[in-house]
């Protein structure tokens, strides 16, 4: 389920340098976290807090995060526990694996975080190291199931010790939504957040939506903002992204996505190609785009039929090859695609 690290959204409307909107003082910095880009626009009427100050203390934040939930720091709470290490979970941990078991719930498991030894024998773990094998594959799904960790008296417990967490689909849309309460606790009103191409707005800008740009899912568009195919307006909403199209291999012919399938234990195959949800909060935006991914364009488009609460973009091949869109009916006037 591990996501692509470049992301797939990017920031449109960036800082006027005009007269007026330097009145309204929007302040803006950015920089690299949990292996990705980050840039964040917020309102600062007062100049009470300058950029170089907030960006200190949202990358203390974020670096506390990953202290907590990356899979890329040996000494991290979720790196312990994988190893079966004594780690005391943090609020972080306990509140990304509710939020987790709340998807997967949603999802009807679709999205998990169980998949942990799959991700790492396909070679999307930290270590990149290719073993999976045909004949592992019913031992290493006999691992995967959110029914199999559970959180008691505040320590996880697993069924079996072998059991890893992969919070890689859900960890950068949750850090958007922590450092979203930080800046609420601040008293910021109007500001953007994304960390690698998850994003979450509040308020508006000069009396405008954020616009919000949504790539193209070709192979060769590794580049954010170089081929867009939608751009999407919002205000006090979240967005995730995911698709097949920046983190994958090819060997012997044959394509692997990063997004696993949690009940065959495969990469996911169908015609989904990219997966945009809206939601309130962007941990959950992250965690159901993931899911759709592996349900498909018809569970998708289902499921996002069943749950109003979310909004869904959804990009796709047809039986020619050709791309192919659908988006949910309340988002048609907030959304303009390019192509």
């Amino acid at each position: 389920m591990k996501k692509n690290l470049t992301g797939s959204v990017i920031l449109l409307l960036l800082i006027s340098l005009s007269c007026k909107e330097k009145e309204i003082a929007f302040s803006a910095f950015n920089g690299f976290t949990q292996g990705t880009t980050y840039s964040i626009t917020y309102e600062n009427p007062d100049n009470n807090i300058s950029p170089e100050e907030l960006q200190l203390m949202v990358e203390s934040v974020l670096y506390n995060f990953d202290m907590s939930l990356s899979l890329y720091r040996d000494s991290s709470i979720v790196s312990k526990i994988n190893r079966n290490e004594h780690a005391v979970p943090d609020s972080f941990f306990l509140d990304v694996f509710s939020k987790s078991k709340e998807v997967w719930e949603l999802t009807g498991g679709a999205f998990d975080i169980t998949v942990g030894p799959l991700v790492k024998a396909y070679g999307f773990g930290p270590d990149e190291s290719r073993d999976f094998r045909e004949s592992d594959r019913d031992s290493l799904l006999a691992l995967v199931g959110m029914e199999k960790v559970d959180i008691i008296d505040g320590m996880l417990v697993k069924t079996d010790p072998r059991v890893s967490l992969d919070f890689n689909a859900i960890a950068q849309g949750y850090s958007v939504d922590v450092i979203a309460r930080f800046f609420d606790g601040l008293g910021l009103t109007r500001y953007l957040i994304e960390i690698g191409g998850e994003v979450r707005v509040r308020g508006d800008r000069n009396g405008r939506d954020w616009r919000i740009g949504i790539d193209r899912p070709e192979d060769n568009n590794m580049i954010s903002g170089q081929e867009l195919q939608a751009i999407i307006n919002m205000k006090d909403r979240s967005l995730a992204t995911t698709g097949n199209y920046r983190k994958f291999y090819i060997e012997n012919g044959i394509k692997y996505s990063h997004t696993i399938d949690p009940e065959t234990g495969y990469p996911a195959r169908n015609q989904l190609l990219s997966a945009t949800i809206l939601a309130g909060d962007a941990a959950t935006a992250d965690g159901v785009a993931t899911a759709c991914m592996v349900m498909g364009k018809d569970k998708t488009i289902e499921f996002l039929s069943d749950h109003p609460g979310f909004e869904g973009f959804l990009i796709y091949s047809d039986d020619s090859g050709n791309f192919r869109t659908w988006i949910s009916e309340s988002l048609k006037k907030n959304i303009s695609e390019t192509n």
